[in-house]
């Protein structure tokens, strides 16, 4: 067996003697993804092996060592394969404008399900996340603001989330992430823009050396369907700017420049997830995303191409590895980190979700989108809730006022999903958003409508909480988030240490995934080599830190 010594500085190989075996230096050329690889045609080409009886083709050359392989279809040139590195993959912009190690991403799960303790942990491996302040009241964010206040220089940001019927929501939570310095914020199930999100965007934007526009903060942007996209990737509306400045929230000079600047950094074509979903399949949407992205930048009305990344079904390598193959930026994870230690949730829905397979989620209506009709993805197994919550969405439609509702159903209604009175029900909701928002108790007084929506929008709102707080005797109404991902991850993990919930960290995840998809990366480059790979290998098993550092269990925002 021959062996090529390698030049480190130069990484081409070396004169050099013979050494190394046959099968090591294959295995070994996923074990050393930080070197290169160089595939080279055997001196003996077309003679047979006198141990194997067929024609050696190639050899592989790896860290000083070369080994002959039986290449069918091989071609007679030297190919030499870049190192693939995790932290090779993806855009290198998106790495850099992030100070970020990995183009992966922790998406924002609503009531902080993306917990503080997750976006420390990911923050302190360079892991951009999102806290999820999407269901939490502003107090609620400032307080997970004020803890987050230990990472102020590491990568981390909050989500928006629009709020179409709770426009003051939305503005008050802006005007307190502007005010804490908040570095980025990734904006999710926008229908349209808004004046609050125009303003985050906008507001401290100033003119870098070239004259091109320079925003204060990131802004990453989730969208599903192509004419939201077109708005982020624009810059903001003439009308809106306007708006802005005649309210004095931003300046003329700003106005100016935010004429040239991309509503967003990040736009991540948001497929198959769980929660807010249009179900659209990755494999048509992100390269959809990309051509308009790219149809934007020719149109020369934005100062700079903002970047393209996958969300949604990236629950394993194989996912992780297709999505990057498409062309994505960067990989947002949502639905595999709510299984983690590190998630505000309680361990109940841990332990649901780590039984999860693919098949078993549903759509259900959103609570915060409920009188539109929007639905979400959640976990089906376990829970009644995606039928339960379809049935008060039929009633709202066929009935005007709780009064018209046929006894019969009020009666099934109270008994199964309030477990109390509607008016106990209503005193409740109406105490709520008397403390976030009046406007709704004042628009239910005078329509009956309006204030059935609220009533059913509180058992909505709170399947949720009963699920993070993993409510005694309320398991039937648990309303836990969850994509096909989970199923794929919990596929990916059967009969390894990370099917068991108790090693299932936010970091050991991202990191697992990530070299897994790096590994399959250098796969599909030794097969467009000539080589042919033996079953088993790559190996994209996941596997432990040697010393897993001790999660810091998450506790309520609250």
């Amino acid at each position: 067996m021959a062996a090529v010594p390698i030049d480190r500085a130069s990484g081409l190989p070396a004169r050099g003697g013979v050494t190394g075996g046959r099968e090591a230096p294959l295995a070994a050329a996923f074990d050393a993804l930080d070197a290169p690889v160089w595939v080279i045609p055997d001196p003996n080409r077309g003679q047979p092996d006198p141990r194997q009886q067929t024609p050696r083709e190639h050899r592989i050359v790896l860290d000083g060592t070369t080994v002959p392989l039986d290449t069918p279809g091989s071609r007679a040139w030297t190919v030499v394969l870049p190192p693939t590195p995790p932290g090779s993959l993806g855009d290198p912009g998106f790495r850099a404008a992030h100070g970020v190690g990995l183009a992966y991403v922790g998406g924002a799960m609503a009531n902080g399900i993306a917990s503080v303790e997750l976006v420390e942990a990911l923050a302190r491996e360079r892991i951009l996340s999102f806290f999820g302040a999407a269901g939490l009241t502003v107090a609620e964010v400032g307080r997970a603001l004020d803890r987050l206040s230990s990472i102020r220089d590491l990568p981390h940001g909050v989500n928006l989330i629009h709020a179409p019927g709770e426009p003051r929501v939305e503005r008050e939570l802006v005007e307190l992430v502007l005010r804490r310095g908040v570095p980025a914020a990734e904006a999710s199930a926008f229908l349209d823009l808004t004046p609050a999100i125009v303003r985050f965007r906008v507001q401290g934007v100033r003119s870098g050396p070239d004259g091109a526009p320079v925003p204060a903060r990131r802004l990453m942007a989730k969208v599903s369907r192509r004419e939201v996209a077109r708005r982020f990737l624009s810059p903001p509306p003439e009308e809106l700017l306007a708006l802005l400045v005649r309210d004095g929230e931003i300046t003329e000079e700003e106005r100016a420049l935010a004429r040239r600047l991309p509503m967003c950094d990040d736009l991540t074509a948001e497929a198959d997830s769980g929660g807010h979903t249009d179900n659209r399949p990755l494999v048509t949407l992100l390269p959809s995303l990309i051509a308009l992205r790219d149809e934007v930048v020719r149109e020369g009305a934005i100062a700079f191409a903002p970047r393209v990344g996958a969300a949604g079904g990236i629950g394993t390598p194989w996912a992780a590895q297709a999505a990057l193959t498409l062309g994505a930026a960067y990989l947002v994870v949502g639905s595999v980190h709510q299984a983690c230690l590190e998630a505000g949730t309680s361990p109940a829905v841990r332990e649901a979700l780590a039984l999860a397979e693919s098949t078993d989620v549903a759509m259900a209506p959103a609570a915060d989108m409920f009188e539109m009709g929007v639905e979400l993805q959640v976990l089906r197994r376990g829970t009644m809730f995606p039928m339960r919550a379809r049935q008060l969405l039929e009633l709202y439609r066929r009935h005007d006022s709780w009064e018209a509702i046929p006894e019969a159903e009020r009666r099934k209604v109270e008994q199964t999903h309030f477990r109390s009175s509607f008016e106990e029900v209503w005193a409740a909701t109406r105490e709520f958003f008397l403390a976030r928002d009046p406007a709704q108790v004042e628009r239910a007084a005078s329509d009956p409508r309006h204030q059935l929506a609220l009533v059913f929008r509180w058992y909505l709102g709170l399947s949720s909480a009963w699920a993070n707080r993993g409510e005694p005797g309320r398991q039937l109404d648990y309303q836990i988030w969850c994509g096909p991902s989970m199923g794929a991850f919990n596929e990916w993990v059967s009969g390894t240490p990370l099917a068991a919930v108790e090693n299932r960290r936010v970091t050991t995840v991202a990191h697992a995934l990530m070299e897994g998809a790096a590994r399959l990366v250098r796969a599909e480059d030794l097969r467009r080599a000539g080589i042919a790979l033996p079953p088993g290998l790559p190996d994209i098993t996941p596997r432990l830190p040697a010393r897993p550092a001790t999660p810091t269990p998450a506790r309520s925002p609250a």
